[in-house]
């Protein structure tokens, strides 16, 4: 079925030609894209039924509507299949909706990325990775989905590097940061039925993130004693401001560790709250609350987050290997939540 597009359209030579071109434009991350030509955007439009000029999302700080043609143009230059564009909208969506709150993490200097969590059955039938080599390349579906998402924040909401987006230092995943949840192997809920949804159903999950701070384990084996070393290692790296969620990603062995401590996600949400917390005396020495120790400041603690519900727990990662990884949200107190969106197909 033809669609009538209404983007400008550019004239090249070639395949060579149309990839310098979009070079020239600015229209790229760094790397090469895939030309978007017409019949291309449509089969993307036509794989997710939807028509050019459907809004999928409102960028209110930046009065920009993200139509359903712009999405799918960034999505054939990212190298998505089309059966691919049902995620990428769903991912869309999630960034536009107000909890989330463009305008912090796509132009703050604190540089975060957007992590994005698949969860239900598409994220299998897309081979999209929850396992081995978890945050690496590899899997065609991880990178180009979020490398998708990150072309329309920059060609359509404007959040260029030095421009709209003022990362300081930035990281990795600001080119694509996209995982699975393991749920065939995993003991526990999926966080996407955490979140409310049924297990039958398709999500994605985007949370304004640092970069993966990985854990190290091989001595314990008990959940208290793997949950110790991750629970440390976030209290040290924390900010005092208190990010507003952290995600914590429990790979093979310590899921195993954990689950046949009879622990679910509950009771790990509620240790790490527990033992992440900080003296505001330390926090103060460190450098990371203004002013000197006062009285009580040595026994007067702070949370990392909120609330133990702040903890995003996934199960992913390869099955060999003691080790863990927490991932900072952006922003102080909830500057910036986390939000799931279902994909529809």
């Amino acid at each position: 079925m033809a669609v009538t597009l209404t983007s400008k359209r550019y004239q090249v030579k070639d395949v060579g030609d149309a990839i310098e071109f979009c070079f020239a434009q600015g229209w790229t991350d760094g790397l090469p894209v895939v030309p978007p030509t017409p019949e291309r955007v449509g089969a993307m439009l036509e794989a997710a039924r939807l028509a050019p000029q459907q809004q999928v999302a409102f960028i209110t700080n930046r009065v920009v509507s993200i139509t359903a043609e712009k999405v799918a143009i960034n999505a054939v230059m990212a190298g998505c299949k089309p059966e691919y564009m049902a995620v990428v909208v769903a991912a869309v969506e999630g960034i536009g909706d107000p909890a989330w709150s463009y305008h912090g993490p796509g132009t703050s200097t604190g540089g975060a990325a957007v992590l994005m969590i698949v969860n239900g059955p598409i994220a299998r039938e897309l081979d999209i990775n929850c396992g081995d080599n978890l945050f690496g390349p590899g899997w065609r579906a991880n990178l180009t989905i979020g490398r998708a998402l990150r072309l329309v924040m920059r060609n359509v909401c404007g959040s260029r590097p030095g421009l709209l987006d003022r990362g300081t230092l930035g990281h990795p995943g600001k080119v694509s940061y996209v995982i699975a949840e393991n749920e065939a192997e995993s003991p526990w809920t999926p966080l996407h039925v955490e979140r409310g949804f049924r297990p039958e159903q398709s999500t994605v999950t985007v949370m304004a993130a640092e970069s993966p701070h990985q854990c190290y384990n091989q001595l314990s084996n008990t959940p208290e004693g793997v949950l110790t070393t991750v629970a440390d290692a976030m209290r040290l790296g924390g900010s005092a401001g208190r990010q507003p969620q952290y995600a914590v990603i429990i790979a093979g062995e310590h899921m195993r560790t954990i689950a046949q401590g009879g622990w679910g996600k509950k009771e790990i949400r509620q240790f790490l709250f527990e033992h992440t917390q900080n003296p505001i005396a330390h926090l103060r020495r460190t450098n990371r609350l203004p002013g000197a120790v006062q009285p009580g400041d040595e026994t007067k603690m702070r949370p990392l987050v909120a609330s133990a519900e702040d903890f995003l727990v996934v199960a992913a990662g390869g099955r060999a290997g003691p080790f863990a990884a927490h991932i900072p949200g952006w922003g102080g107190s909830r500057s910036s939540l986390a939000v799931t969106k279902e994909v529809k197909r």
